[in-house]
């Protein structure tokens, strides 16, 4: 009910079409039933006749819901085509991955070549059209951010695609929408609109390698195991299995948008994974008290 886009606008006035015709459509039944009660309660009411009630029953019980059930089916199918647009898209194109159980974000050049990755949280320039590419290697996921666009499902082999454009910036939450497991309740994501400009800049930043130095908390980092899931570009951590933690520390939440990016909150997802999200792949990770505190130093410099 709070409308961040064009699409957005044209899906609540939508249902504010529903709304309005389904209300109707109550009154007027219970009119009739009203008056069928009190007809039958008057015993010196003349009968309606076979015609009056034939033309009552057909035009309420047919013609109505028909032109309703038609007029609601065609305009939600004019809405649900989802197009480039009259000026195309002139926004970036993204690969957006269904995970188990969060989503990577692959920003591509203008050859098709991978930009930048994130996870779980989504930029997008304000007033350009984003293509959204959507992928799945493993479940069906459904992408869903109520405030911008309808849902549109990951389908294993077959890739779907999505135009996204904010007209105002902001940040809204955004959500699996289709049962796919275990964590599929707290796998969510956070979409981020902003001025063209401050994208740009964002983008060139996600772009480069992590500014770290070899240090206590990198080695903590690859001698649990960490970099065998994760990647962290410019240092030997090349894992593909887990989120890319390139610019962790730049984002703002955990654990597929559970909870907030905070350092508390980061040693308990590091240390007890499955007391945040039960089922989750990422196993729990118990350094000394000391290590754990250079890893923490470490995970926050990545900006």
């Amino acid at each position: 009910m709070a409308p961040a886009s064009g699409d957005a606008r044209l899906m609540a006035l939508l249902a504010y079409w529903f709304f309005g015709i389904a209300a109707i459509i109550f009154f007027v039944t219970m009119g009739l039933l009203f008056l069928g009660i009190m007809l039958r309660r008057n015993a010196e009411a003349a009968p309606i006749s076979f015609r009056t009630s034939t033309i009552m029953v057909v035009s309420g019980g047919v013609v109505a819901p028909v032109i309703a059930i038609v007029a609601l089916t065609f305009s939600g199918v004019a809405i649900g085509d989802e197009t480039e647009g009259a000026r195309g898209a002139t926004g970036p194109t993204i690969e957006v991955v269904g995970r188990l159980w969060w989503w990577e974000f692959r920003y591509l050049g203008e050859e098709g070549e991978v930009v930048a990755v994130t996870a779980n949280e989504l930029h997008l320039p304000v007033g350009e059209r984003a293509r959204l590419k959507l992928i799945s290697d493993n479940v069906i996921h459904s992408f869903w951010v109520p405030n911008l666009q309808g849902k549109t499902d990951l389908i294993p082999g077959r890739d779907n695609e999505l135009y996204a454009e904010p007209s105002i910036p902001g940040e809204w939450r955004g959500q699996c929408a289709e049962f796919c497991g275990k964590q599929h309740a707290l796998m969510g994501f956070v979409v981020v609109a902003e001025p063209e400009l401050e994208y740009q800049a964002w983008l060139a930043a996600q772009a480069e390698d992590a500014a770290v130095t070899d240090g206590p908390g990198l080695d903590v980092f690859l001698e649990y195991g960490c970099g065998g899931c994760h990647t962290v570009r410019g240092t030997p951590a090349q894992g593909e299995e887990g989120p890319d933690l390139t610019h962790l520390a730049s984002r703002d939440t955990l654990a597929a948008a559970t909870l907030p990016n905070t350092r508390g909150n980061l040693g308990g997802w590091i240390t007890s994974t499955h007391s945040v999200k039960p089922g989750a792949l990422m196993p729990a990770t118990a350094p000394e008290p000391e290590e754990l505190q250079q890893l923490l130093d470490f995970l926050e410099s990545l900006e």
